[in-house]
């Protein structure tokens, strides 16, 4: 008794504060992205507002090399037409080492890798950053506010304070979110250049949000897929559990009048 009551307490504290998760310094606040819970679905014009500014401002020094160009007309994700995919994928180059040389990208190409500027891959960033765990690992915060790894993007990307100061010869920046408060990237320009072409709002907050739920479908490209299969699977389970239910009841009838 004593274990459930605990255990009940236990689920409510982490309830109560699973809406935030704590950095060095810093707080990672719930957003109220789309994809959320069971029934959630990805905004297509986020991942595409996403998208805009992950080749305006990220993809300078990061890459999503997990990623194919042809997924962005997946449905699911941000669901391009052919020719707007297309049209995008002819705008990069890639090198392709079988010519030793770069190429205009076509569409079953991945995203290129940005080794050169020594960052991490963003590609499946979102999982690796999950953050909201719940109470003793049982993962009932990430069921009702999700994993937490966007909401550690978006957060991150929007608390640099500004500070630096140079460590055996590398200049590094205050970030209050960043495990150890010190990171070697600099300050995203977000909010301010960058123009959506829906016309969207651009506040800095707004474009970490949106990348945020980008990196997220990087991470779970068929997540739609995946939730709409679980569905039917727990739907087929309670019809099965209902006829186990009923042809027991019915086997068992003459039995239990006997008795």
């Amino acid at each position: 008794m004593f274990k459930k009551t605990l255990l009940s307490v236990a689920i409510a504290v982490g309830l109560a504060s699973g809406a935030m998760a704590s950095g060095e310094g810093g707080e990672i606040h719930d957003e109220a992205f789309s994809f959320e819970g069971p029934f959630g679905r990805f905004d297509q014009h986020q991942l595409q507002r996403g998208l805009q500014v992950f080749t305006e401002v990220c993809a300078g020094c990061h890459g999503i090399k997990y990623v194919y160009f042809r997924n962005l007309s997946d449905e699911g994700g941000p669901s391009w037409t052919e020719d707007q995919m297309k049209a995008y994928t002819a705008q990069i180059e890639i090198y392709d080492p079988e010519i030793d040389d770069y190429r205009q990208a076509i569409p079953a190409d991945n995203f290129p890798e940005n080794d050169g500027a020594n960052a991490p891959d963003l590609s499946l960033m979102a999982k690796a950053r999950a953050s909201f765990h719940g109470p003793i690992g049982l993962g009932v915060n990430q069921l009702i506010y999700g994993i937490g790894g966007p909401e550690y993007i978006a957060a991150f990307l929007t608390s640099f304070t500004g500070e630096t100061k140079e460590q055996a010869g590398t200049i590094l920046y205050e970030n209050t979110v960043f495990p150890g408060g010190w990171t070697a990237m600099a300050p995203p320009p977000l909010g301010e250049f960058l123009e959506y072409a829906d016309g969207h709002e651009n506040t800095a907050h707004s474009e970490a949000v949106d990348v945020a739920a980008f990196l997220m479908w990087t991470a779970e490209p068929k997540m739609m897929a995946r939730k709409k299969a679980a569905i039917v699977w727990v739907g087929l389970m309670i019809l099965l559990t209902v006829l186990l239910y009923l042809s027991n009841k019915k086997l068992w009838a003459k039995v239990k009048r006997k008795d």
